[in-house]
């Protein structure tokens, strides 16, 4: 019996993400929702406030968003493209680490469902997306250093699917380095990052002999992630 409660209160929360992902607006404020200590965990001393702003600010995980049927539906159509390149030791700009990149903008019909499902979550209607989804491919021995992505080229949000491996993302405040927030990026979840975690917050993929979640380990295979981003706007230059 409390397996089937804790089943449900999962199921019933997963629920309630996704209406308030939704929701969201660029620059607006989501409503709150419960504690998510089982996919955030302040890190280096930060508080659990930390955690409550910046999910007020639109950051979220979104949990088994996407079936194992559509996982191998959405690797098996990109294998192909993914097997032509060959995993490269450092990124131009030195963010990211034993990695092979791609982006595409044409997908099967079934694929372009379950990419519009993520648009829908994360992003407000009427929004103009970057038309090429970004596809990144990292090695079990790669990983992605510190970095925030580039205002000039893409917007107020970044929602990404995690494929094949679960791993661990870590937010760094830029102005005080001392705030951290650690989050559990489960296979097959979704990660919308959005107002102060889009833009004050640097954001990372720990390495595998790295990667532990509230004292877990959490083992790093090869990890697919697959990124949309929407078009700069005025907004955005702050």
């Amino acid at each position: 019996m409390p397996h089937r409660c804790l089943v449900a209160a999962r199921q019933q929360l997963q629920r309630r993400l996704q209406q308030s992902a939704r929701r969201a607006r660029c620059g607006e404020e989501v409503q709150p929702l419960p504690p998510l200590e089982a996919w955030a965990s302040p890190s280096s001393g930060s508080s659990a406030a930390l955690w409550r702003r910046l999910r007020a600010g639109g950051l979220s995980v979104v949990p088994v968003f996407v079936s194992e049927e559509e996982e191998a539906l959405l690797v098996g159509e990109l294998e192909p493209q993914l097997r032509r390149r060959r995993y490269q030791d450092a990124h131009w700009d030195g963010a990211i680490h034993k990695y092979r990149e791609t982006e595409k903008s044409h997908w099967s019909k079934e694929s372009h469902g379950i990419l519009q499902r993520v648009r829908d979550a994360a992003f407000p209607p009427g929004v103009p997306h970057l038309a090429q989804v970004h596809v990144l491919d990292l090695d079990k021995a790669g990983y992605i250093k510190p970095h925030v992505d580039s205002v000039k080229f893409c917007g107020c949000t970044v929602a990404g699917l995690s494929l094949l491996s679960s791993s661990v993302m870590r937010l760094i405040s830029e102005q005080n380095p001392q705030d951290q927030l650690d989050l559990l990026l489960e296979r097959r979840s979704l990660y919308i990052l959005r107002g102060p975690a889009r833009y004050e917050f640097t954001h990372e993929i720990l390495k595998d002999d790295e990667s532990f979640f509230d004292g877990r380990k959490i083992p790093r295979e090869r990890r697919i992630s697959v990124i949309c981003r929407n078009l700069p706007m005025p907004c955005d230059s702050s």
